[in-house]
């Protein structure tokens, strides 16, 4: 591996000198500019607009517009000989934690290695120094003609230098997020860290590669041998600003993710019951708080009792009324002749009925609480009937 820069890492008094090698490469097919018609190459040609002729590339330098429209040339030993007081030094300006540098920053990486055998020791040191203390160092660097603000952090024993975007270089986000108060249900949020948790289990990011590159080849391949390349099934585009049910996506997605893993689909409402399972910040003393509010609420169960008693009695009291009235209703024997008697005889014959048919309107309602109020108005009931007969027979 060749390297890309050398210089030292400065931190205080104590220097190590280094290299920097690049850390990273994109793995990309070579694509070449044809003629459609003739496929033959495209070749960018640079042209001097003054004497219209292709110039080398040597005679090729910098310049800069200045606003009157001159031009103003820099050659390359002018861009090498800037005042930097970083040149050919990695000058770490603090220790900071991870977190206090967005990612958004972070731009390309390299790995620092010792120039010497002499700067293994410092090397170590400062290595094991960023990893018990859990901190990136913030640096500065001049490298490809330009100055470059970087971090210094640990990454398998090894450090490595990764150049930042400058904070002014980093676009705000204003206006970007959805406008307006979005209300986001407790139902929601436990739905969703549940699918977090599915698709999370067992994730491999090494196993992740470029489908791309993948499918572009067996294009290639297929036109080599003069075949059609295989092509994919275009899918409908989703509407824009369709409303969907957020919920029952959640739900089909945990369901899905399941399905993949090889693990059995939950039955209905199984979904509902793991959300219900998984606790929330902030939900769950809520929660607890509520129940327990609706217990003190609740009247004893043992109240019902007295209700039913209290009902029992009053169709109690109705039958015995109701029996009294039909009794009071007979005509006596003494005021009425042997005609009378036989009217009396076919009146109380009569009454019977009518009072029957009082008597089951009330033990209905009785019966709508409670079997023992039934059974106390029958009771009453056929007691009422024996008296009404006797007294009738006496006559």
């Amino acid at each position: 591996m060749r390297a890309t820069w050398k210089g030292a890492i400065s931190f205080g008094l104590v220097t190590i000198p280094v290299q920097l090698f690049t850390a990273t490469e994109e793995h990309d097919i070579p694509l070449r500019q044809v003629h459609g018609k003739d496929g033959s190459r495209v070749r960018l040609r640079r042209v001097c607009e003054a004497e219209d002729v292709e110039i080398p590339y040597h005679e090729i330098t910098k310049g800069y517009e200045a606003p009157d429209g001159s031009m103003i040339m820099l050659s390359d030993e002018d861009l090498a000989d800037l005042p930097l007081p970083s040149k050919k030094l990695i000058d770490v300006l603090a220790f900071v934690d991870a977190s206090t540098i967005d990612p958004l920053m972070f731009s390309k990486a390299y790995y620092v290695g010792t120039s010497d055998r002499a700067a293994a020791k410092p090397y170590a040191l400062l290595r094991e120094a960023l990893t018990e203390s859990g901190q990136i160092a913030v640096t500065k660097i001049a490298i490809r003609s330009r100055e470059a603000l970087a971090v210094l952090r640990v990454h398998e024993d090894t450090l490595v230098l990764q150049t930042c975007l400058w904070p002014d270089e980093v676009r705000p986000a204003a206006g970007i997020t959805p406008e307006g108060d979005v209300t986001i249900r407790p139902q929601e949020l436990q739905m969703a860290r549940s699918l977090m948790d599915m698709l999370s289990q067992d994730f491999d990011l090494s196993a992740l590669h470029d489908e791309y590159q993948e499918a572009l080849q067996q294009v290639i391949e297929a036109r080599l041998q003069g075949v059609e390349p295989p092509r994919e099934e275009e899918e409908a585009a989703p509407a824009g600003g369709k409303v969907i049910d957020l919920m029952a996506a959640l739900e089909n997605s945990v369901r899905a993710a399941r399905e993949s893993r090889g693990e059995p689909a939950a039955a209905d409402g199984g979904t509902d019951a793991e959300v219900r399972t998984l606790p929330v910040p902030g939900h769950t003393r809520k929660a607890a708080a509520e129940k327990k509010a609706a217990a003190k609420k609740a009247p004893p169960a043992k109240r019902a009792a007295p209700a039913a008693t209290a009902k029992t009695t009053q169709a109690r009291k109705a039958t015995g009324s109701a029996a009294k009235k039909a009794t009071t209703s007979t005509t006596t024997p003494k005021e009425t002749g042997g005609k009378k008697s036989t009217a009396a005889r076919k009146s109380t014959a009569k009454t019977p009925t009518s009072r029957t048919a009082a008597t089951k309107s009330t033990a209905a309602s009785a019966t709508k609480t409670t079997r023992t109020a039934k059974t106390a108005t029958a009771a009453a009931k056929t007691a009422t009937a024996k008296k009404t007969t006797r007294r009738a027979a006496s006559a």
